[in-house]
């Protein structure tokens, strides 16, 4: 005989704030400095990044968002899943990949000391000149979507791959 077992989630919370509707051209400007950022950066790459920021700023929104825009993509469930630990993981990235996480984990801890030489080096050495400008423009955006989402409390959950592309 089986029992089925009733498991009661905690509540979804309301967002504290739904900031794009109150300040609509920020909100604007956000769009059309994220499509600019993302010129030259391989999408796939794109998303590793989105997400590890998303995980080091604790956004729940940006992390459903870009794991789900990731899979859709074509990348591995393994790889998302080890990106909490992609220092521990490396066998799972590439070097590029690794230096593009390194280079995330300073520019979006910047109390950790900053970016340091050695972390940029390494990332430079992976990547031209405009591609690396755009990889941390890349970061930057990311790293104030979290800061809007994290701060307004945006629920996760909704979206679907690919709706704000």
């Amino acid at each position: 005989m089986t029992t089925q077992e009733t498991v009661e989630y905690a509540p979804e919370h309301e967002p504290r704030l739904r900031w794009a509707q109150h300040a609509p051209e920020v909100y604007k400007a956000m769009l059309r400095l994220d499509v600019a950022a993302r010129q030259g950066v391989e999408p796939r790459l794109l998303e590793l990044v989105k997400i590890r920021a998303s995980q080091l700023n604790h956004c729940a929104l940006c992390l459903d968002m870009h794991s789900k825009d990731a899979l859709a993509a074509g990348e591995s469930v393994e790889r998302i899943v080890q990106l909490g630990a992609w220092e521990e993981s490396a066998h799972f990235y590439t070097e590029k990949e690794l230096a593009a996480l390194a280079l995330t984990d300073a520019v979006t801890v910047l109390t950790d000391g900053f970016v340091t030489d050695e972390v940029y080096d390494h990332a430079a050495k992976h990547f031209e000149e405009a591609e690396l400008a755009q990889l941390i423009a890349a970061i930057t955006v990311i790293n104030a979507w979290n800061r809007f989402g994290v701060s307004c409390r945006m629920a996760p959950g909704h979206y679907e791959a690919g709706q704000h592309r």
